[in-house]
């Protein structure tokens, strides 16, 4: 399922859908780019409320969206971790590299 994108004022909010996985990289990608695109939005926060699963091609997609942002000076936290998706970005040390809340 296609993720949902909303800005409000400076924060872009990307609400991801179901699993996470390589199948979701061509909406991901797409969904993403409107918020790198979007001049007003500082902040982008990805967020994991219904997400159950991720795969590692969803932590190679959120690698790269990190590298797009800091490229434009836009900040990047992941929100609304469940339990088993905060185990899978612990093991990979994603906890050391992106603000997590």
């Amino acid at each position: 399922m296609r993720p949902v994108v909303k800005v409000e004022g400076g924060v872009g909010r990307l609400v991801l859908l179901g699993q996470f996985d390589f199948n979701m990289h061509k909406d991901f990608r797409q969904a993403s780019q409107e918020l790198l695109d979007n001049g007003q939005v500082s902040e982008i926060l990805v967020d994991f409320d219904q997400v159950p699963f991720l795969d590692s091609s969803a932590l190679g997609m959120l690698l790269l969206l990190k590298e797009r942002a800091a490229l434009q000076k836009k900040s990047l936290s992941l929100i609304n971790c469940h339990d088993t998706v905060q185990q899978v970005l612990e093991i990979a040390c994603f906890n050391k590299m992106f603000n997590i809340r």
